[in-house]
């Protein structure tokens, strides 16, 4: 026969305990993340964007000196870029964050 636990049931308590203060610190953390705000640049500083943790463009600022009629192809790149990085800070900022709570586990449906 094998001997008893009988601190087994105790464990599993504090373990459970402690797995819903980490969910409820994540949830805070998420909800504090969407609300702040990332921001990136492309051509030198002629187009800025800023982006939330919800990963929706809230601002865009273009130089009006990077305006040419007869290369709009051009502004659409700058555009594109700039909201491509501001994107790429937002995942960053929020996987670094969020892993500081989850001690580096990976936790599937996370971001």
């Amino acid at each position: 026969m094998g001997k008893r636990r009988p601190n087994m049931p105790n464990n599993m308590g504090n373990m459970m305990k402690q797995v819903q203060q980490m969910q409820k610190n994540m949830t805070k953390m998420q909800e504090e993340l969407e609300t702040r705000e990332f921001e990136a640049a492309a051509g030198g500083g002629a187009i800025n964007v800023k982006v939330n943790g919800k990963k929706e463009l809230v601002a865009i600022n273009i130089d009006e000196d990077v305006v040419d009629p007869d290369d709009v192809e051009m502004l659409q790149d700058l555009i594109i870029a700039a909201v491509n990085e501001a994107m790429r800070v937002a995942d960053d900022t929020i996987s670094k964050e969020m892993s500081k709570l989850t001690g580096g586990m990976n936790v599937p449906g996370l971001f």
